[in-house]
């Protein structure tokens, strides 16, 4: 297995894990008061130093998809890709849909029907709004393959410069409005190829992505505690750009530590990471227990992580049954 492509299922990998990470600890965020402040902030913690796994996931769609260089057959494209993605979409939101109208009391198809009226504009569970900005970022696809393959990168350093402006100016509190997303998830794209193909520079990239970490950590966890409440100010957004540089420096260390990887744990990893999707759909089924009974363990540095390993574990081994069985497999791509 190739280097360039082993570190990139250790990234799905690692991502997989710490967004469940962020879903483990959601309650946590919002209990101040009502748990030791030492879980509270460590919630906190954990939350601002996994918010780069979104963005890595884009990032390697970008790697790949703009680093291929056949010719580009919008039908291969849409059917290959884009329905790969959207048809379990579909189908995912509709079983959470239900889910959400389930509780230990009683079953409540009101709430179902809701979630499905606002389908076409709004999650139907919360881990599916992820979707709702990652499948239009394959309309920049065929658009941004010609800028980043022509011989000359100057277009390309223009308008990924241009990004980072924008998504500093994002933590400022600009806004780009309806088209925000596209642009500044796109951005993603771009970055994931600059660093899958070694266009962009590395040395400086893990001084940068620490320092950003910190400065992330630390404001939201000094404001929370002296507002008493929870609040990321704006550090945990997707699209600013501290989140952009701990990205980056996560995407550039697994580069690195790949070739550390034994030929034996590159194979698993592989096997692990051809599931990420699988997993990323199915975690929230293993966590509604815990939400329903309201449940929230002591010692947050501890059970979280336990939690977390717990859920991906029964995720990848949930999607590796679906996948056995052709009837099932589409649901898991």
């Amino acid at each position: 297995m190739q280097k360039k492509i082993f570190y990139i299922e250790m990234l799905r990998v690692i991502a997989a894990v710490a967004v469940i990470a962020i879903h483990v600890l959601g309650p946590y965020r919002y209990l101040s008061g009502g748990i030791p402040d030492v879980d509270w902030v460590t919630a906190i913690a954990i939350n601002g130093a996994s918010r780069w796994a979104v963005p890595v996931f884009i990032m390697i769609t970008g790697a790949l998809l703009l680093s291929d260089t056949r010719p580009f057959s919008a039908s291969l494209f849409l059917r290959r890709r884009v329905m790969k993605v959207f048809v379990p979409f579909v189908v995912w939101s509709i079983f959470y849909a239900i889910l959400a109208g389930i509780s230990l009391q009683n079953v409540n198809w009101t709430e179902t029907v809701q979630r499905l009226v606002h389908f076409p504009v709004e999650e139907t569970y919360y881990h599916l709004g992820f979707f709702y900005y990652f499948i239009p970022l394959y309309l920049l696809v065929p658009a941004l393959r010609p800028v980043v393959q022509q011989g000359e990168h100057s277009l390309f350093h223009t308008l990924l410069a241009s990004w980072l402006v924008l998504c500093a100016a994002r933590l400022l509190g600009f806004s780009l409005g309806w088209v925000e997303d596209l642009v500044l998830y796109g951005g993603y794209l771009m970055l994931g190829w600059g660093l899958h193909n070694g266009i962009l520079p590395l040395r400086y990239l893990l001084f940068v992505g620490v320092i950003a970490l910190v400065f992330t950590e630390y404001t939201a966890i000094s404001q929370s505690v002296s507002s008493g409440a929870y609040t990321s100010a704006g550090w945990f957004s997707y699209k600013t750009i501290n989140t952009v540089l701990i990205a980056a420096m996560i995407f550039a260390l697994c580069q690195y530590w790949a070739g550390k990887v034994s030929e034996k744990g590159q194979k698993r990893v592989a096997e692990i990471a051809q599931h990420s999707l699988g997993i990323y759909l199915i975690h929230p089924v293993f966590l509604w227990p815990i939400r329903e009974l309201g449940i929230v363990l002591p010692w947050a540095w501890l059970t979280i992580p336990l939690v977390t390993f717990a859920v991906f574990i029964l995720s990848y081994w949930t999607s590796k049954c679906l996948a056995k069985w052709r009837m099932t497999a589409w649901l898991v791509p």
